[in-house]
């Protein structure tokens, strides 16, 4: 079998790894199985449940009778319950330390899989197999794996880089409509940190199907995108800018997700709404014009995502939730501004009642 060559790698020493997108990346995922399997290695695969019913067949196609782990689809299923339930999947298949897990599924199966990997004995190798836009483009990308608490998403977890990602986009192809727009908001927000040209053509033939030829390339540039930001900054601890600059609209979103219950919102739908907001708050600050905004507007529209909460939310609450988001540092909220469409930075300080204000621009309620 002739080599297959990765989309791209990312770069980080002796834990930097392979991404491979598009049709590539069944060949590629097949073959490191065989690997695994040749060398005597054990492998448990952690299976989102709805995808193991809508792709049964491919999934036996590319993983035969290997062990599986069945995760309910959505954000609940990132508990502690859960992680003991793979973690013991694990300890039952004798999953060793040259043994290794399989991600299967969206940004809530790789996080959960990914931090079972992290955690069991001690940490032991895991792929990322994403089958969401989100998960390809995001969060299958960088080493961050968690849970979540009542008290706030994703305050329980460990950086724990992949041995590999394979982005099969063909498995997209079954993905509801709904799923799909929400992964367009982490593309939106790749374009608005670092890819004017991104930001543009999304603006002039929005990106709304599964099936659109340009889906590979756009996968690619995205995960190019967080690769370099990760590259710079692997566990967010730059004083300014670095990784926290792919939070942009992320702590306005995790406060929608928590005071609107998880599972309410999809997480791509909250960080659209996120988004907006991280648009309006940019122009208060005088850093972009009234007319970026509404571009920023009309793009996140044509995805097919929400700019304003569906039911009003209070706006004490979500101040209260976004000062527990694990992005406040020192006791202050660090939030991502944009100062042009492809160039962000962080900033702090920022007064509370100009957050309240800005919630109300989205429908909360005081």
């Amino acid at each position: 079998m002739s080599e297959i060559l990765p989309s791209l790698t990312v770069s980080l020493g002796e834990r930097s790894y392979p991404i491979f997108v598009g049709p590539s990346a069944a060949s590629a995922l097949r073959a490191r199985i065989e690997s695994l399997r040749a060398k005597g290695r054990r492998v448990l695969v952690v299976v989102d449940e709805a995808l193991a019913l809508a792709q049964g067949t491919a999934l036996d196609d590319l993983f035969g009778d290997l062990p599986r782990a069945l995760v309910p689809s959505g954000e609940t299923s990132k508990n502690f319950h859960m992680l003991e339930h793979v973690c013991r999947a694990a300890a039952q298949a004798r999953i060793d330390r040259k043994g290794a897990l399989f991600a299967v599924g969206g940004g809530v199966t790789g996080d959960l899989a990914g931090f079972a990997a992290a955690s069991y004995l001690r940490g032991i190798p895991f792929f990322q197999v994403p089958t969401t836009l989100l998960a390809m483009v995001d969060s299958s990308v960088g080493g961050k794996t968690g849970i979540n608490l009542p008290e706030g998403k994703n305050l329980v977890g460990a950086f724990h880089q992949p041995a590999a990602v394979f982005a099969c986009t063909g498995l997209l192809e079954t993905l509801p409509p709904r799923e799909f727009s929400a992964g367009m908001a982490e593309v939106i927000k790749h374009a608005l940190i670092a890819d004017a040209e991104l930001f543009d053509l999304l603006e002039k033939q929005p990106l709304q199907t599964p099936t659109d030829p340009r889906l590979p390339g756009i996968v690619t540039r995205n995960c190019a995108i967080k690769a370099a930001v990760v590259q710079s900054d692997e566990r967010e601890q730059a004083v300014e800018g670095g990784r926290a600059l792919l939070n942009l609209g992320h702590t306005f979103g995790h406060a929608i997700e928590a005071v609107a219950g998880y599972g309410t919102y999809l997480h791509g739908e909250a960080i659209g709404v996120g988004l907006v907001l991280a648009g309006r708050l940019s122009a208060a600050l005088e850093l972009i014009d009234q007319d970026t905004v509404r571009r920023i507007e009309t793009v996140v529209a044509s995805a097919n995502l929400p700019t304003r909460l569906r039911t009003p939310l209070p706006t004490d609450q979500l101040w209260e939730a976004m000062t527990r988001d694990k992005k406040v540092d020192a006791g202050e909220i660090r939030f991502v501004v944009l100062k042009d469409i492809g160039s962000a930075r962080t900033t702090r300080s920022i007064p509370p009642p100009l957050i309240h204000q800005l919630w109300l621009t989205t429908g909360a309620h005081p």
